[in-house]
């Protein structure tokens, strides 16, 4: 059984966090640096953007944990460094300040970086927080609290969950933190999430579970259609809870997979309902495809589609939006057996079935569109199929928000 509970990063066992402002941010009352540790080293896995241009910290993360091993992560927000000629000298640099200050290797380190692209990273800041970022360090709720807010940018909350589940009959801790509102598109978005367990599993099975389960969740989430240089999703398994270590595929495996993607889903929906300017998650959730990739195609296409995000805004009920996104998402689908209808906690009104529009009350669109979780749900009835995509409505902020993002 999987059951949620309070925490973030530092709900599992032999993990402590931390979170304070150095001075890479100009305003003093936001936490700009994130500090992430397990007592013990950790197998690690992590995927990243597809993005050509790469920020140097993934760079250096990627080597780091190319033995499949870390057992810290130091994350500032304010600065991408992204697009700096000597961006791997400040990621490693960084790296080797956090080692020297937890007494760790240098290449046990994960390093991460978010905000602003292109501008030179002052390492000043960053030397002089990182022993506060110590001697701060907590395996209690705020600690992992402090960590998420230190990790935001045009967030506008932090973002943490937790679970507890069963392997080999004892009990497993899994947790993460994300950060993630603009420049979010599959294949992943603007986000890091960083993960956290001490169930014991090989870091080759930790790498199987992450690549699989990011197709169908975070490779499934987008706000605006642009996707980021800086996008890590990380997770640390340090074996704390005492269980057989977890090196097949089998009943335990499973297990840690499903808590895992519970997790996952969770951060999933909080970021795209956070998309900058956001005043509406929206969840497509497509059935009756005659394959997961056409499924996972149109509800992609859906999601994505600025009319149709523009419309949720205004709560109108424009299906034939949704039909538009479908026919040039490039999936082969028999345009006349779609049926699509919205869904939100006002109710359910059904807008089209096979293909075609049918009646239906403005007024009763109106309320279920108004909520703040909606569904758009369209099924292909071609087969035995289905796939979910989160995003949010394009509102008059984004603009704004982005109008002078770096100004």
């Amino acid at each position: 059984m999987i059951t949620s509970i309070q925490g973030g990063v530092c709900a599992a066992k032999g993990f402590s966090a931390s979170g304070i402002h150095c001075g890479i941010r100009k305003n003093r009352s936001k936490r700009d640096i994130a500090l992430i540790y397990s007592a013990s080293r950790a197998n690690a896995a992590a995927v990243y953007t597809t993005n050509l241009v790469k920020g140097a910290p993934l760079i250096v993360t990627k080597a780091h944990i190319a033995d499949g091993c870390a057992q810290a992560i130091i994350c500032n927000s304010g600065n991408a460094n992204t697009c700096n000629a000597d961006g791997i000298e400040i990621a490693e640099k960084m790296s080797a300040m956090t080692a020297d200050a937890l007494g760790i290797r240098a290449d046990d380190v994960v390093v991460a970086s978010t905000g602003v692209i292109g501008q030179p990273l002052n390492l000043e800041p960053i030397a002089a927080g990182i022993p506060v970022l110590c001697d701060t360090l907590s395996s209690e709720f705020e600690g992992g609290a402090n960590a998420a807010e230190a990790i935001m940018t045009t967030d506008t909350v932090a973002k943490e969950v937790a679970v507890s589940f069963t392997v080999g009959g004892k009990e497993c801790r899994l947790g993460g933190i994300a950060k993630g509102s603009g420049m979010i598109h599959p294949n992943m978005a603007t986000m890091l999430v960083f993960l956290t367990t001490d169930c014991a599993i090989s870091s080759e099975m930790l790498a199987k579970a992450l690549s699989s389960d990011v197709r169908s969740t975070f490779n499934m989430v987008s706000v605006d259609g642009d996707t980021s240089t800086n996008d890590m999703v990380a997770i640390l398994a340090n074996g704390a809870a005492g269980n057989e270590e977890i090196t097949c595929e089998g009943e335990d495996f499973a297990e840690f997979a499903a808590a895992l993607n519970t997790v996952t889903v969770a951060l999933c929906r909080m970021i795209a309902g956070d998309g900058e300017g956001a005043t509406k998650l929206l969840e497509c959730v497509v059935d009756g495809a005659s394959s997961l990739c056409q499924a996972k195609t149109v509800a992609k296409s859906v999601i994505c589609s600025s009319l149709l995000k523009a419309a949720m805004f205004g709560a109108d009920a424009n299906w034939g939006r949704v039909l538009c996104a479908i026919g040039y998402s490039g999936a082969d689908v028999d345009i006349s057996r779609v049926d699509v209808s919205f869904r939100s906690a006002a109710g359910v009104v059904d807008v089209c079935r096979g293909g075609a529009g049918i009646p239906f009350s403005e007024e009763t669109a109106k309320k279920v569109l108004l909520e703040r979780e909606i569904e758009i749900l369209v099924s292909l009835g071609s087969g035995e199929y289905g796939a979910t995509a989160w995003g949010c409505d394009l509102t008059y902020d984004y603009v704004k928000i982005n109008g002078d993002y770096r100004t």
